[in-house]
């Protein structure tokens, strides 16, 4: 089984935790980030919790530039003899961006680049690779976006993450015919060194394990039957 994960690189964030959980369940890993030297530690921290058999594979990409995430998707099918198992697009980024007659449009910018584009161009490049295992998409959403959240001044981060929950339905649409499943994670808060940073340890937080589990749920064959589906976590 492969596993791709994007976004992985920093340390004390979810990429970290997907990494760890699903090199537990035996899965090969090919683990993305733009940052070489951090990634490299992720990738020699999974490795540690490899089962016989399994490896990973690092791959350092820009996922907004279409031409490296095509090279990630050549690394990929290499890793995975041309199939690969599922893909988690986790990779983005948060910005306050104040009430929008105030904002910066730049901000706006920013947020659909490292979150809508990096997964429209991820999907884009695995989708093939994940017809012959018939496998699985997962996205990150966000609980604002929902329609019991709140978008109130950080409506740059919802409009990328609510185009985020779009491209996930589309491709769960598109692809039903092919076996491939896309659902999506809607968190409030996780638990990662970022939040804490900013927010305080003692916020209400979504634990980082917590993610992992419901997305080794959804990538895997019990999850079969679920597809264009939001879950939120709380």
């Amino acid at each position: 089984m492969l596993v791709i994960l994007t976004g992985v690189g920093r340390e004390g964030q979810v990429g970290e935790a997907l990494a760890a959980a699903f090199a537990a369940e035996g899965a090969s890993l090919v683990l993305v980030d733009r940052t070489g030297d951090e990634l490299a530690q992720r990738a020699d921290d999974a490795r540690a919790a490899l089962q016989p058999g399994a490896r990973v594979t690092a791959v350092t990409c820009d996922l907004t530039d279409a031409t490296e995430v095509e090279r990630m998707a050549a690394a990929a099918r290499d890793a995975g003899s041309g199939s690969v198992h599922a893909a988690v697009c986790a990779a983005g980024g948060f910005a306050m961006s104040g009430a929008v007659a105030d904002s910066d449009p730049d901000v706006l910018t920013r947020m659909i680049a490292i979150n809508l584009v990096t997964a429209y161009l991820t999907t884009r490049a695995l989708v093939p690779l994940l017809r012959p295992a018939r496998g699985s998409l997962l996205y990150f959403g966000s609980a604002a976006v929902l329609p019991d959240g709140s978008a109130s001044r950080m409506s740059a981060y919802a409009a990328a993450k609510s185009g985020v929950l779009a491209l996930m339905r589309a491709v769960a649409e598109e692809e039903r015919e092919h076996g491939v499943r896309a659902n999506a994670l809607a968190p409030t808060s996780i638990r990662t060194r970022t939040n804490v940073s900013a927010m305080g340890e003692t916020g209400s937080y979504v634990e980082r394990e917590s993610v992992a589990d419901v997305a080794l749920f959804l990538c895997s064959d019990l999850a079969r039957n679920v597809t264009g589906q939001v879950v939120r976590l709380a």
